[in-house]
């Protein structure tokens, strides 16, 4: 009896501990007093998680910086190796509308045979106007044939090895090649300079040129083959006085950016030096 009293009394006892937790925590003194507890702790574990990630950066960051460092020596190496791709396929389609232009040229002309060569050198000098090509005698190239590309006449071969051969441009000073302009009916001698400028000599008083006019080889002196184009008249020279006219000629044929020229290998230049 004693025994079941004291268990009813702890009951109550629990139970009304219990009901007097739900009053005080409907009525907010339990929060109040709970928030004295808890704040600290939340403060405690908020010190120590920004501890932890301060240790964790301090670990693991120097190790990203590395890693990004590779990555982006490796992106570099790549763009430098696209480049460098992009600049040799430009190089290559230059290269190819060149050729397809000399062809183009080569088809045109089917009465004569074409070796084509590539320019590999320039003369430094500024007093003589010569290239260099990579073809020579085990090519087919020999002594004094014609030089030409798409655009027009470029000069002669005036020396040659076994591989390769220089070229005297039609801008040297010694250079000299027949002429005719069909637009005036008239002929001339186109020349060089030290300078590198050309002008057709010679050119009868009574022709009427005129600036724009196409002048052509002739063929007369057996060096070059005819109708070539050299260029196109400038600047005309007339003085009463003078039994002959000149003009300044503008080269169909930018020989300071040459890459590839045809030389023309049927042509045999008539060697008329002994008879002149």
């Amino acid at each position: 009896m004693k025994r079941r009293f004291s268990e009813n009394w702890r009951k109550l006892t629990v139970f009304i501990f219990v009901i007097g937790i739900i009053l005080l925590a409907l009525s907010g003194f339990l929060t109040t007093i709970l928030n004295q507890f808890i704040d600290p702790v939340i403060e405690l574990q908020t010190w120590f998680s920004e501890r932890v990630q301060v240790i964790y950066e301090f670990i693991t960051v120097p190790r990203d910086v590395i890693s990004l460092r590779q990555e982006n020596q490796q992106l570099q190496d790549t763009v430098s190796l696209l480049q460098k791709k992009i600049i040799q396929l430009e190089q290559d389609l230059k290269e190819a509308d060149i050729l397809y232009a000399l062809l183009g040229f080569a088809r045109g002309r089917p009465e004569e045979t074409y070796i084509a060569a590539a320019v590999i050198g320039k003369d430094p000098s500024p007093f003589l106007q010569y290239v260099l090509i990579d073809k020579g005698t085990d090519d087919g190239v020999m002594y004094n044939m014609p030089v030409v590309t798409e655009k027009g006449l470029v000069g002669r071969i005036d020396a040659v090895t076994a591989s390769a051969a220089r070229v005297q441009l039609i801008t040297d000073a010694k250079s000299q090649v027949n002429a005719i302009i069909e637009e005036a009916g008239a002929e001339g001698i186109i020349t060089g300079s030290v300078t590198a400028d050309i002008t057709i000599e010679m050119v009868s008083q009574e022709a009427e040129l005129q600036a724009g006019q196409i002048i052509q080889t002739s063929g007369v002196g057996g060096r070059y083959p005819s109708e070539v184009v050299i260029g196109q008249v400038l600047n005309v020279n007339k003085l009463e006085n003078e039994l002959f006219q000149s003009a300044a000629v503008q080269p169909a044929e930018d020989f300071q950016n040459l890459q590839a020229v045809l030389v023309v290998a049927n042509f045999r230049p008539s060697n008329i030096a002994p008879l002149e």
